[in-house]
């Protein structure tokens, strides 16, 4: 455990120096930051996995934790958020097949026995 915590610190010291080179302005940008953010998350992964550790661990999870905290917080999401419907919505999307299915099914019996074949 030593050892990770040790290594999992430099990790963290190369993710600090990356992130030395993006500008205020350019913290929110995925293109900017995915590189350092990455190498962060496939050191603290890699090494996880060398010293069979298991990962995700408290400890990576610090030190992600602690890399949203320090740059991203003030980051919003420039696209909309799409949440669930209402409720009553919701239900009326799911009841109304259920209900057509057995209507169509039965249309279908009847013009089928009532028509002759042509």
């Amino acid at each position: 455990e030593e050892t990770y915590t040790n290594i999992t610190q430099k990790c963290w010291e190369v993710f600090v120096d990356l992130m030395r080179n993006v500008t205020a302005s350019e913290l929110c940008e995925w293109k900017v930051i995915s590189r350092p953010y990455s190498l962060l998350q496939a050191c603290l992964e890699g090494w996880a996995d060398h010293l069979r550790y298991g990962y995700p661990n408290a400890l990576a999870e610090q030190y992600i934790f602690q890399s949203h905290h320090r740059y991203f917080h003030n980051c919003t999401l420039e696209h909309q958020v799409y949440f669930d419907p209402p409720e009553d919505v919701l239900l009326a999307m799911i009841i109304a097949p259920i209900c057509l299915i057995p209507f169509l099914v039965t249309l279908v019996i009847w013009r089928s026995k009532d028509g002759k074949a042509q």
